[in-house]
């Protein structure tokens, strides 16, 4: 028998099986087919995905947590053009969903899709590359992407493609760019005016409308303007606002002619063909009030953007009088209005204006903030008023007594601070403080103001920090638990706050959820009470050793020095010197983090990774200790041995080996993100914590998982991998006493 097989093994197959038929069931063995390397059951499962996720966002949402993103990502550069073209089928109605966008973001697909917009491409699949990258070009970071990509060149291509699906999607995309000043220029430069202009006779009011409005962004620059004149654009639009069909596409187009109507040339040939009377009959019309503002626009157009620099030379006049009626009337052209914000840049008035937030006018000092924040909209001239020295001229208007500088100023502060930049600059000119110091306001325009701003800088997690420091958000619980202060700015600056200070957040609210990443650096300070400051860790550190919990710190930065496989007992660090304090290296983290990412990840099932994560944090924490001798368990004693050791109450989590519910939950929250396994943390009573999943039930190779997952406790401490059904009785004693 022995030698019969081994014979059996040696010689070659030649037959192969019939193609066999599958039927799948549930989602989870759909996502699974994905990874298959038959040709067959990947064009079917990629349908089946496809027509799962055209049903509504609860399906891409599962699809997602299912982990469907990556596998497609990688199918749609497959090889077969079936697999292909049902892959960009199923991730362009995927796209839509705005978490499954935030997922995209993270996933280096940008470059896959724009090689697949070719014109020898199927139309199939441009109609669904170009739907997938109009979901995520309204993120600033995507644009940039397709920008720098070469995405320009082929979408402009596909504007002319006889499928009007594509045309669509192309156009919006670029005119999500287009909101980009070197996206404008590009779009002019690759030739993409004269495609544009022949949309304009789309059979589809959706990609005329689109059409108009990408061209009301590209017409502020002046060489993009004469292009158009070249290519009978006039004419055309004149057309549109002759036919009273197109009524609903008329005050988009007089906004194109605004923009045009900046030189003698174009007022002329608008008059030839009787555009000025036509603009006249606009005015004149009675209940249309946006029409007729756009045709006043047009008409006065000529005479304001001409008028700029004259204006602009006034700023530098020693009247104090003149200087005031200046900037306001500086501020008055540029409110919402492009072409003359970019007339005040060429004649370089934001240079002065930035000057002129120095002066002891308290009008002129606001209308300068206004109109440079009317200005900042713009990236070009944003750069350039920020490389003025803005920021740092903005720190004393925030200081004033004055209502309307102040409102002025955080606007302007809120526009400027989108760039990383200018973050890190208020930071350095100690600016931060004295726009905290404003959400002690009662005036209810400079809160909403103030609120927007650090909604904006919060962004960056030490400047997050340094707000905090100030009594942020001490004063933002105060305000949204005011009736008559809270807004929606000021829920949306603490929501902010919270998420770029998750220890913070942690210590406040008692919850982390699954898209909190906890990260090196977060600490658990313990259950701080409403109105009470978190202290940073730094000042925490350097508290005196006493006898209260100890502080719990996660360093999950790779050790500079050797001897990573060392045991917990030879790990123990030398008590600190007088040396200033910084975050100890965490050796025992690391071990373990490795452990996981060897030993967990490769499992294929989410319901064994999430039990052998809690087998390895038990076993590092104590183990399985039986619920009626947790009073027997060593702890506290434990803990207390270790901040006497380190003559500090700061205790990194990984040289704890006796820990309870609080420490293992932590220090599951932290392995899990970091092997990027979806897991909440929640704080209890009397040093309770505990993390919950949501998992699908069933057997998957069984065809037998569910279509909806379900939520669990995971048991780290007396059955550790055991996962507890929430809300059950079993899950309720788990959580409390």
């Amino acid at each position: 028998m022995g030698k019969k097989g081994k014979k059996e093994r040696e010689t070659p197959c030649k037959e192969t099986f019939e193609p066999l038929p599958f039927e799948g069931k549930t989602p989870a063995t759909i996502v699974l087919l994905l990874s298959s390397p038959e040709e067959d059951i990947l064009v079917k499962a990629c349908e089946a995905i496809h027509i799962f996720a055209e049903r509504g966002d609860e399906n891409k949402v599962c699809l997602l947590g299912l982990g469907a993103l990556e596998p497609l990502c990688q199918l749609i550069i497959h090889i077969n053009k079936l697999v292909r073209r049902n892959a960009f089928m199923a991730l362009g109605i995927m796209a839509n969903n705005g978490d499954v966008r935030i997922a995209l973001k993270k996933i280096d697909v940008i470059p896959s899709i724009i090689d697949k917009l070719s014109l020898e491409e199927d139309i199939v699949v441009h109609e669904f590359a170009t739907l997938c990258l109009a979901s995520l070009s309204v993120e600033f970071v995507c644009k940039a992407q397709i920008f720098d990509n070469k995405g320009l060149p082929p979408l402009i291509q596909l504007l002319s493609s006889p499928d009007p699906d594509v045309s669509k999607n192309s156009l919006e995309i670029i005119f999500n760019l287009v909101q980009d000043h070197q996206s404008r220029l590009a779009v002019h430069e690759l030739g993409g005016i004269p495609p544009l202009l022949d949309l304009l006779k789309s059979d589809f009011p959706v990609i005329q409308h689109l059409a108009l409005k990408t061209l009301q962004h590209v017409t502020i620059d002046k060489d993009t303007c004469n292009t158009l004149r070249e290519e009978q654009g006039f004419e055309k639009l004149m057309d549109i606002l002759s036919n009273t069909e197109f009524r609903d596409l008329h005050a988009v187009a007089l906004r194109v002619v605004a923009n045009c109507m900046s030189d003698s040339e174009s007022l002329q040939l608008i008059h030839k063909g009787g555009g000025l009377t036509r603009l006249m009959e606009f005015v004149l019309t009675p209940n249309m009030p946006e029409i007729q503002s756009n045709a006043v626009k047009c008409i006065a157009r000529v005479a304001q953007s001409c008028g700029v620099p004259a204006v602009v030379r006034l700023l530098s006049n020693d009247s104090l009088v003149l200087r005031e009626a200046a900037t306001q009337a500086l501020s008055n052209l540029t409110q919402s209005n492009q072409l003359n914000a970019f007339a005040v840049y060429e004649a370089e008035g934001h240079e002065i204006l930035v000057q002129q937030l120095y002066g002891s006018c308290p009008r002129t000092v606001a209308n300068s903030a206004a109109t440079l924040g009317n200005m900042a909209g713009q990236e070009v001239i944003r750069c350039s008023v920020l490389s003025h020295g803005a920021i740092q001229a903005l720190v004393e208007p925030l200081k004033s007594t004055d209502t309307q500088v102040l409102v002025n100023s955080t606007l302007c502060l809120a526009v400027l601070a989108c760039d990383a930049e200018a973050r890190a600059e208020l930071l350095r000119a100690r600016g931060l403080q004295p726009l905290v110091n404003l959400l002690q306001t009662y005036q209810k325009e400079v809160l909403h103001n103030a609120c927007l701003a650090i909604n904006v800088c919060a962004t960056d997690v030490p400047i997050a920090v340094e707000m905090c420091k100030f009594g942020a958000l001490e004063m933002l619980q105060q305000i949204n638990q005011s009736v008559t202060r809270r807004s929606s700015f000021s829920r949306l600056a603490m929501i902010s706050l919270l998420n770029s200070n998750l220890s913070v957040k942690y210590s406040l609210t008692g919850h982390l959820a699954s898209t909190d990443v906890i990260s090196e650096g977060f600490y658990d300070a313990g259950k701080v009470p409403a109105g009470q400051r978190v202290l940073t860790l730094k000042e925490l550190s350097e508290q005196p050793f006493n006898e209260q919990r100890p502080i719990i710190v996660v360093n999950t930065a790779t050790e500079k020095k050797k001897g990573d496989d060392k045991q917990k007992d030879e790990t123990q660090p030398e008590p600190p010197t007088g040396k200033p304090w910084t975050m100890m290296d965490d050796v025992s983290l690391q071990i373990l983090l490795k452990k996981a990412k060897k030993f967990i990840i490769p499992l294929s099932d989410e319901r064994e990774q999430c039990a052998a994560l809690a087998r390895l944090v038990s076993e590092a924490m104590g183990g399985a200790v039986e619920m009626e001798k947790l009073h027997e368990f060593p702890w506290v004693l434990h803990l207390s041995e270790l901040k006497i050791q380190l003559q500090s109450n700061v205790v990194p989590i990984g040289l704890i080996s006796r820990g309870i519910y609080c420490h293992r939950a932590l220090l599951f929250k932290c392995l899990a993100d970091c092997i990027r396994m979806s897991c909440t943390l929640v704080r209890g009573e009397y040093n309770r914590a505990w993390n919950e999943v949501l998992l699908f039930n069933g057997n998957p190779s069984r065809n037998e998982r569910s279509s909806k997952p379900c939520h669990y406790i995971v048991d780290l401490m007396h059955q550790p991998g055991s996962l507890l059904t929430a809300s059950t009785p079993a899950a309720v004693r788990y959580q409390t006493i």
